[in-house]
C-alpha cells in the first residue's frame, strides 16, 4: 500500500532530462507533468487512507481506555458506598451494645427488687435467661418492670432490627464493591491488551505515513517546478502555510481571545467505525495553549489511560470537562481555576494520530454521562466554525 518511493524516484529521475530544456521536447515535458500529477493524486489518496486508519486506531484505543476509566469510576463509587454502609453498621452496633448494657442493668435492678438483694426462685428465673432480651421478657412476665422499662425493651428490639438491616446493607455493598473491582480489573486488562496490540501496528503505520508525506512533498515541489515556478520549494512552503492559516480557530466569539485552544477540528462527537467517539478532537502543534472555557475546580491532572495525560475540571453546575492527550498540565488536583486560565498544552501523549486536544463534557459525575460537547461550547461562546 505504501511502496511508492521507488516509483516516485523513477518518475523524478526520468523527469530531470525532460525539463532541462522544455523547448527541446515540449510533448515529453507535458507527459511527465501529467504522470507526476497522477502520482501526486495517488500519494494524496494513500496519505488520506493512512490518516483515517490512524484515526480509527485512536478512537478504538480511546474507547478501550474509556471502558477502563468508567469501570474505575464505578469502583470508586462502590467503594465509597461500602465505606458508608460499614460506618452505618458500626453506629448500629454501638447503639445495640449500649442498649444491651442498659437492658442488663435493668434486669439486675429487677432481680434486686424482687429479692431484696437475696437469691430466690424469681432470681433463679432471671439469672437463667440466655440473653438481655430474655431477661426483660421474663422480668415483664413476673411484673417486675414498669412501663418505662418495658419501652426500653421495645427500643432494644428496634435497634437490633436496625443492626440486622445495616449488616445486610453492608454485606451487599461489599459484594457490589468486589464485583466492581473485578469489572475494573477486566476492563483495564482489556484496555492494556488493546493498546499493546495496537502499538506496533500504529508505529509502523505512522512511519509509513511519514514516508508518504515526504514523497508527496517531493512530488508536489517537482510538479510546481515543471509548471514554471522558479522557487518551487518556497512556493510549496507558502502553500502549506496558507493551508495552516485556513485551519479552524477554536476561539471565543467575544473579544477574540482563545477560550479553549487554537487548531483544526479533525473529529466530532458521534459514532465512528462502530465506536462512539465521546468528544471533539482539535489538531494543533505540540505546546499550543489549552484554556479552561469556564472556571472551576481541578478534579484530576496527570496520567490517564488512553489519553496519556489529561486534566479534568468540575464547574459550578457539576459539569465536568476533560482535556486529553495534553503534553503538559499546568494545574493540580484541588486547584481552583478561572475562566480563560491556561491549564495545559496540546500534546501527543497516549494513543493518538498526532498532536491534538481531545475534549469531552461529562454530566452527573465523572463518566456518568458523556454528552455532545457542542451545546456546552456554544453556550460558552466557542465556535468550531461549523466543523461539527
Amino acid at each position: 500500500m505504501f511502496a511508492t518511493g521507488a516509483a516516485l524516484g523513477l518518475l523524478l529521475t526520468a523527469a530531470a532530462p525532460a525539463i532541462a530544456d522544455p523547448d527541446d521536447d515540449v510533448a515529453a515535458a507535458e507527459a511527465t507533468e501529467q504522470d507526476l500529477a497522477t502520482e501526486v493524486a495517488r500519494i494524496q489518496a494513500e496519505v488520506a487512507a493512512a490518516e483515517e486508519q490512524l484515526q480509527r486506531m485512536t478512537v478504538e484505543a480511546e474507547a478501550a481506555a474509556d471502558a477502563a476509566l468508567v469501570a474505575q469510576a464505578e469502583l470508586a463509587a462502590a467503594q465509597e458506598q461500602a465505606a458508608i454502609a460499614a460506618a452505618e453498621l458500626q453506629v448500629a452496633r454501638d447503639a445495640v451494645t449500649a442498649a444491651r448494657a442498659e437492658v442488663v442493668e435493668l434486669g439486675r435492678e429487677a432481680y434486686m427488687q424482687s429479692t431484696g438483694g437475696e437469691l430466690g426462685g424469681t432470681a433463679e428465673v432471671l439469672l437463667d435467661s440466655e440473653g438481655p432480651r430474655e431477661v426483660l421478657e421474663r422480668a415483664a412476665t413476673l411484673d417486675l418492670l414498669g412501663d418505662q422499662r418495658a419501652e426500653t425493651l421495645d427500643d432494644f428490639e428496634v435497634l437490633e432490627a436496625q443492626e440486622a438491616a445495616a449488616d445486610a446493607a453492608a454485606r451487599a455493598a461489599v459484594d457490589e464493591r468486589d464485583a466492581a473491582a473485578r469489572v475494573a480489573a477486566e476492563a483495564q486488562a482489556a484496555a492494556d491488551a488493546r493498546l499493546a496490540g495496537a502499538q506496533a501496528e500504529y508505529d509502523a503505520l505512522a512511519a509509513d505515513k511519514a514516508r508518504l508525506d515526504e514523497q508527496l512533498r517531493a512530488a508536489e515541489v517537482e510538479l510546481l517546478r515543471l509548471r514554471g515556478v522558479r522557487d518551487a520549494e518556497a512556493a510549496y512552503a507558502a502553500q502549506q502555510a496558507a493551508a495552516q492559516e485556513a485551519a479552524v480557530d477554536v476561539r471565543a466569539a467575544v473579544g477574540g481571545s482563545a477560550a479553549l485552544t487554537t487548531g483544526r477540528v479533525t473529529s466530532c462527537y458521534g459514532a465512528r467505525w462502530g465506536t462512539l467517539h465521546q468528544g471533539v478532537d482539535i489538531a494543533a502543534p505540540i505546546g499550543t495553549p489549552v484554556h479552561a472555557p469556564e472556571g472551576g475546580v481541578v478534579l484530576q491532572a496527570g496520567p490517564a489511560s488512553g489519553f496519556g495525560q489529561a486534566v479534568y475540571v468540575q464547574h459550578g453546575d457539576g459539569t465536568i470537562t476533560l482535556y486529553g492527550h495534553v503534553d503538559q498540565f499546568l494545574v493540580s488536583a484541588g486547584e481552583v481555576v478561572s475562566t480563560g486560565q491556561q491549564i495545559a498544552t496540546v500534546g501527543n501523549k497516549g494513543q493518538s494520530t498526532g498532536p491534538h486536544l481531545h475534549f469531552e463534557v461529562h454530566e452527573g459525575g465523572l463518566y456518568a454521562s458523556r454528552v455532545n460537547p457542542m451545546p456546552w461550547l456554544e453556550a460558552h461562546g466557542i465556535s468550531l466554525g461549523g466543523a461539527c
